[in-house]
Order: C-alpha cells, then sequence, then structure tokens
C-alpha cells in the first residue's frame, strides 16, 4: 500500500467518465478553429453525394479541424484525401445500415453513447468557456501548494504494518542491531516500497498524509522513530536517510496545470450540482 499523496501539481481528481482535461486557452480558440477549417476545406464540401446522400459540409470542416490540431498544414492533396476518407465513411456506414446493422440493439446502444459522449464533452467545453478560472485563484492554490511542499525533500525509509505491537517490536529489532532493510522486506505491507528496503526515494514532506510527513521532519538524519507513527494507513516505522534544499517548481511552469486541475474540480462540481438536481429513481 502506497503512503505516497498526490501532489497538487499532478492530482487530477476526476469525478466524471467523461474526458474533461481541456485547458481555457484551448476553449477560447475552438470558434476561431472552426472558422479557419471551414476556410480551408475542399471546394466541394457540401456538395459530394454517395448514392444520392449529400455529405454534409459540417463533416468536411470537422476533418479539417482534426487536421489543424494534428498541425497538419492545408494542401490540395489534403483536402482530396479528406474527401475521399468522408466518401468511404459514407460508403461503409450505407453498407451496414443495408444489412440492417444499425438495428442491432447492441450497435444502436454504442452509437447512443457515443453521441452523447461528444454531446457531454461540448457541455463541458462551453461551461469552461463561460466560467473562467481567475488568476488569482490559480495564484492562491499555488502558494497552497508551496506552503505545503516546503523547501526541503527528505530520502525516507519505512516499514509499515498493521498493528501498533508489531511496529514496537521492529523499533525494538532495529535498536539491537537488525537491519532496516532486511525488516522492511519481511515485514512492511507497503508493497509499493518494501522490495527496495523501505526506500520511498527523495520527496516533499507535503507529499505523504500529515502524520507521515511531520515525523518524518522531526528527524536527524540518519535517526528513526522511537515509536510508531500511526496513519489512515496503519502503523509506521520511519527513518530519515538524508535531507537537502528542493527547487520549488515557478507559478509560470505550474500554471497550466493548477488550471486543468481547477477545471476538472469545477466540471466534477458541476455534475454533482446536475445531479443533486436531478429526479433520480435508482430502484
Amino acid at each position: 500500500m502506497q503512503v505516497k499523496m498526490k501532489s497538487l501539481v499532478v492530482a487530477l481528481a476526476v469525478a466524471v467518465a467523461a474526458p474533461v482535461a481541456m485547458a481555457q486557452d484551448k476553449a477560447e480558440k475552438a470558434a476561431t478553429k472552426t472558422s479557419k477549417a471551414a476556410k480551408a476545406a475542399p471546394a466541394g464540401e457540401g456538395k459530394v453525394s454517395v448514392n444520392g446522400v449529400v455529405i454534409p459540409a459540417a463533416h468536411f470542416a470537422a476533418m479539417n479541424r482534426e487536421r489543424e490540431q494534428s498541425g497538419q498544414p492545408a494542401s490540395p492533396e489534403v483536402n482530396d484525401a479528406i474527401k475521399q476518407e468522408l466518401i468511404s465513411r459514407e460508403v461503409l456506414s450505407q453498407a451496414a445500415k443495408k444489412k440492417g446493422l444499425d438495428k442491432d440493439p447492441t450497435i444502436a446502444a454504442q452509437m447512443d453513447m457515443a453521441r452523447q459522449a461528444v454531446l457531454i464533452r461540448a457541455y463541458f467545453d462551453d461551461y469552461v468557456k463561460a466560467n473562467p478560472i481567475s488568476d488569482a485563484s490559480l495564484k492562491a492554490n499555488y502558494d497552497q501548494f508551496v506552503a505545503q511542499m516546503g523547501d526541503k525533500e527528505y530520502k525516507a525509509r519505512h516499514i509499515l504494518v498493521d498493528k501498533e505491537d508489531e511496529a514496537k517490536a521492529i523499533i525494538a529489532s532495529l535498536k539491537r542491531g537488525e537491519s532496516f532493510e532486511k525488516v522492511a522486506k519481511e515485514k512492511s505491507k507497503d508493497t509499493g516500497s518494501k522490495d527496495n528496503g523501505g526506500d520511498l526515494d527523495w520527496g516533499p514532506a507535503g507529499r505523504y498524509v500529515p502524520e507521515f510527513g511531520n515525523a518524518m521532519k522531526a528527524l536527524a538524519k540518519g535517526q528513526t522513530t522511537e515509536t510508531p507513527v500511526k496513519s489512515p494507513f496503519g502503523y509506521h516505522v520511519i527513518r530519515l536517510d538524508d535531507s537537502r534544499a528542493m527547487k520549488v517548481p515557478t507559478y509560470d511552469e505550474v500554471k497550466d496545470n493548477f488550471r486543468q486541475r481547477a477545471q476538472q474540480e469545477q466540471v466534477a462540481k458541476l455534475v454533482q450540482d446536475l445531479k443533486s438536481k436531478a429526479k433520480i429513481d435508482d430502484k
């Protein structure tokens, strides 16, 4: 069992199944990209038909948006490739419908869910664009992060067990000269570190749950906790191997990460609010 907490930079508490990791600047560029894509589309868009079915101009525009997002420049060859792709899709779609595959309940459900996912994504994009995260809010989150991380990082080892008496017995055995690494491999239940002799590598105190981080910071280099440290995971025996100054990333370096996380939390709250107001019958 890992005892590390995800740092505020990388924690992405996504509470919905649909993808919501969109940045504010991307949302603001969406309308511009649509306009550019329409201008770059083949001249024949909206006029190409397959067995009498006209391929909508919107399909050409959508394919051009994908092209732009991939960084591929427009050209006659690319435009023709887009046209041929849309023709192939229409031919295959018609063939599938002719076989009645669109009436198959499983396939129909998948088609409906795909349409639902696109609609949800559009709703999220619209909501994030209409409710931008302020720079002041992001800076406040960054300042909180810096305060939590501190200006030092630590290299520690630990042995995690379920019972306090067991942790006390381990501390006693270490005092008698038993190898910390050996005991960790034999008795620690933290599968992420036990095979490395309990090594947790370098990291700030804020990476860990408070009970662990505070106990670790109080240790001198080479010192082991005299009493078991209780946390939500169990009882820890901690040894501090070393500490050093830590370079905290600047606000500009992590601003986009904080914006993404804030938007995900914003969307998660939106989902919960909508669910709380909805009449849901789950019998």
